[in-house]
């Protein structure tokens, strides 16, 4: 399992009963996470103690309980030298995935020791926490997400960054189909990083069904690195998706045109206090040799 066990601003302090309480920074909330499946806690006053609750409703979605009365709209968290805005969403996320604190150290640590210009493509980039640790390392991003809301926080945090004159694309479109048009074009990559959704909609409408898809994507992928690729990264959160999975995947496909070295793992965060670790999901890596 690969750990992001180098937060500071971001802590697990607890987990029980289908949720976890975490701290953001100076604030802490409570949300659903449906890998608790146990009723055990290590910390029962810190519950008691937050400033909002996810709610998921018995008819789909939720709602946050806000508990805190001059909780700000939005505001900054650190990891490293990194800098990212989260604020309570509709869909209890805050606008960044902490475990994939994990990858970005192998992306920086990837591209700060390869010597050479890295030009990268993340596509269903979110608020741009791959592309913020990308960009930190003197790398070229193609950012690609099909929402313009998402897209304007990722600016937002490549704002925070101090990062808005480095070598950055913003792209909204349908990741397909803006691949196929880079291939067209004769358009090349170092390093893809791809973290897509278990199911969701183009601007257009499009269907995406991970398990329909991410085969087809990989595969279609290899035709857009260059010709001395550094990485690949493929996430998955599609529940009952095993490593496995995406390490064959990966083989199949880009470890077959550019012979290099697989690895695919669970991604956890440390449960504080305890010898705890919750899993976040999986990732696969290819990685020149």
């Amino acid at each position: 399992m690969w750990l992001a066990e180098n937060w500071n601003d971001y802590k697990i302090i607890d987990t029980c009963n289908g949720e976890k309480l975490e701290r953001w920074g100076e604030y802490f909330f409570i949300r659903p996470d449906p890998q608790v499946i146990w009723n055990y806690k290590h910390n029962e006053k810190a519950w008691h103690n937050v400033d909002g609750r996810y709610i998921r409703s018995n008819k789909g979605g939720g709602q946050w309980d806000i508990k805190t009365r001059n909780l700000p709209e939005s505001w900054k968290i650190s990891y490293r030298n990194l800098k990212f805005i989260v604020k309570p969403t509709g869909f209890k996320h805050t606008g960044l995935f902490p475990e994939q604190a994990a990858n970005w150290d192998f992306i920086m640590e990837k591209i700060e020791n390869s010597g050479r210009d890295i030009k990268v493509l993340n596509l269903f980039g979110y608020t741009g926490g791959a592309t913020i640790a990308a960009l930190s390392k003197g790398a070229s991003v193609c950012h690609v997400d099909a929402s313009k809301g998402i897209m304007n926080w990722c600016k937002d945090n490549v704002y925070a960054n101090g990062f808005e004159n480095r070598n950055i694309r913003y792209i909204v479109d349908d990741a397909v189909k803006f691949v196929e048009r880079e291939i067209r074009r004769g358009n090349k990559y170092d390093a893809v990083i791809m973290d897509p959704p278990s199911y969701g909609r183009g601007p257009n409408g499009e269907i995406w069904k991970l398990e329909d898809k991410i085969y087809g994507l990989v595969e279609l992928l290899t035709n857009v690195l260059s010709d001395n690729p550094l990485f690949f990264i493929v996430n998955s959160y599609t529940t009952g998706f095993a490593p496995t999975v995406l390490y064959n995947i990966l083989s199949m496909t880009v470890n077959k045109k550019y012979k290099g070295k697989v690895e695919a793992q669970e991604l956890g965060i440390p449960v504080e206090n305890s010898s705890f670790i919750l899993p976040c999901g999986s990732t696969g890596r290819w990685e020149a040799l």
